[in-house]
């Protein structure tokens, strides 16, 4: 079971965001497995990859199953939760607290389809009549 953290506790480093990314869409797995997943995009050595590992389930952000020779790691955090904290902080810190600020900065970053500005305009829609997708 994931721990809930409120959204103040939730603080990943970039690399450790790395680390997260990888075993969300991965799932548990061994620090060489991990470590060959990131290793395609970072110059790290595997002994970053197994001390961040080990200093990330110190932080409670990942857990660690020990029962096997190799140990394995899953993250202890929900994607969904490190993202909305993640966002609160910066909707709070670059953008003081403005939402619209936000998503005009994002499509300023990076132009969005026509497709894909349809779908926000449908997840918003959906959000002003109380759902959520």
């Amino acid at each position: 079971m994931k721990k809930q953290f409120s959204r103040a506790t939730i603080r990943p480093t970039d690399a450790e965001l790395d680390i997260l990314n990888v075993l969300w869409r991965l799932g548990a797995s061994t620090v060489r497995q991990a470590h060959e997943e990131l290793a395609q995009v970072k110059p790290w050595q595997y002994a970053t990859t197994l001390k961040l590992m080990q200093i990330m389930a110190g932080k409670g952000l990942l857990e660690r199953d020990d029962r096997e020779r190799s140990h394995v790691y899953r993250p202890a955090v929900a994607r969904e939760d490190t993202q909305r904290q993640l966002v609160g902080r910066l909707i709070d810190r670059a953008f003081e607290g403005s939402l619209g600020s936000l998503l005009l900065g994002a499509l300023d970053a990076r132009p969005a389809s026509k497709k894909e500005l349809d779908h926000l305009r449908q997840l918003i829609d959906d959000r002003a009549k109380g759902r959520k997708r």
